[in-house]
């Protein structure tokens, strides 16, 4: 099964798109957020970004889910800055430091390049991580790969605070939509990510990429993932991020066959680490409350997915970034 883009590109829609998306940076509509600040002349936004792509690292990962790792990888790219702000983010050395991701700035002709060297390692995808911000910049890139000879899924991993109208853009560009659905209640969103409106926006772009790709996952013969939706929940502590509302969501608005990816690795972390007003998030999950998460999706007839082993986890998925080309050291892989 061919990637989807390169239909697109061979009858010229891609071009479209990509312009289309580009003049969303005019006036920055390219998350929820609006900033309306012209990124086409570098006027940063919310999310401290500008024109040109920032790329903190990119590398054969195997920390992701194991149709999407294989044998060789997920061809992970790690774009810097963000546009939530998560007092417990595992990826913060280059989500929260905007200054020092200056030196990341890269062409879109070298964020094609990468695509194309990670190819070349044998990586089984392009996984886009934290791409929200840089979707225009990504679809750009795509574009320029594809005409160099790119022919990978695309992979896109995201906390979910996405436009719908980007999402209809990426239609056919973005072959694995991999969103990290964080609460149920935008309150927590506010509390702990500082934005506003989390669980809506979250829910209709979510509901808008199960639009594009239904429930059900499409693998290669050696059992690759090649389209679908993975909604990954992580389980926090104290129940902060509402699992149970999540699923019955997902169960009644979408389909309890959606696949869900249950994960245990939570650890406190960056201000979670250090800020008393975030004592609620200071400890690992216990193992009761992982067992309450691993309870509901029989409680709710999901039965597609992976989850986490709880033993090892919050301690194996630990990146430092400090070292860009291997941020992660000790990986093990999910259960079926």
């Amino acid at each position: 099964m061919k990637p989807s883009y390169l239909n697109l590109l061979r009858n010229g829609e891609l071009a479209i798109r990509v312009a289309a998306l580009e003049s969303l940076l005019e006036r920055c509509t390219v998350c929820p957020k609006d900033c309306l600040n012209n990124r086409l002349n570098n006027e940063i936004a919310a999310c401290y970004s500008g024109r040109l792509p920032v790329v903190s690292s990119y590398t054969a990962h195997f920390g992701e889910e194991p149709a999407l790792v294989g044998t060789r990888g997920a061809g992970n790219i790690f774009f810097g800055n963000c546009n939530l702000r998560c007092a417990y983010c595992q990826n913060y050395q280059i989500s929260q430091t905007h200054k020092e991701q200056l030196k990341n700035e890269i062409r879109h002709e070298r964020l094609a390049d990468i695509m194309l060297e990670l190819q070349e390692k044998g990586c089984h995808n392009i996984n886009f991580v934290s791409p929200t911000h840089f979707a225009p910049q990504m679809a750009r890139s795509i574009l320029i790969a594809a005409e160099k000879g790119l022919h990978l899924p695309i992979v896109y991993n995201t906390n979910a605070y996405d436009s719908v109208e980007v999402l209809r853009l990426l239609d056919g560009l973005v072959d694995v939509y991999l969103p990290d659905l964080k609460y149920a209640e935008s309150e927590a969103g506010y509390l702990y990510s500082k934005v506003s409106g989390y669980k809506d926006h979250a829910r209709r772009a979510i509901a808008e990429m199960y639009r594009q790709t239904g429930a059900e996952l499409v693998f290669d013969e050696n059992g690759l993932l090649q389209r679908g939706l993975i909604v990954r929940l992580l389980v926090l502590p104290n129940e902060i991020g509402g699992i149970r509302e999540s699923l019955e969501w997902i169960r009644d608005e979408l389909s309890p066959r959606v696949a869900i990816s249950l994960m245990a690795q939570y650890y406190p972390t960056h201000q979670a680490a250090t800020n008393n007003r975030f004592l609620l998030l200071s400890r690992r999950v216990s193992e009761t409350e992982w067992l309450r998460a691993v309870n509901l999706l029989d409680e709710f007839g999901i039965e597609e997915g992976w989850m986490q082993e709880f033993d090892g986890s919050a301690f194996y998925y630990r990146p430092d970034f400090e070292n860009a080309e291997t941020p992660f050291k000790d990986i093990r892989d999910f259960n079926r």
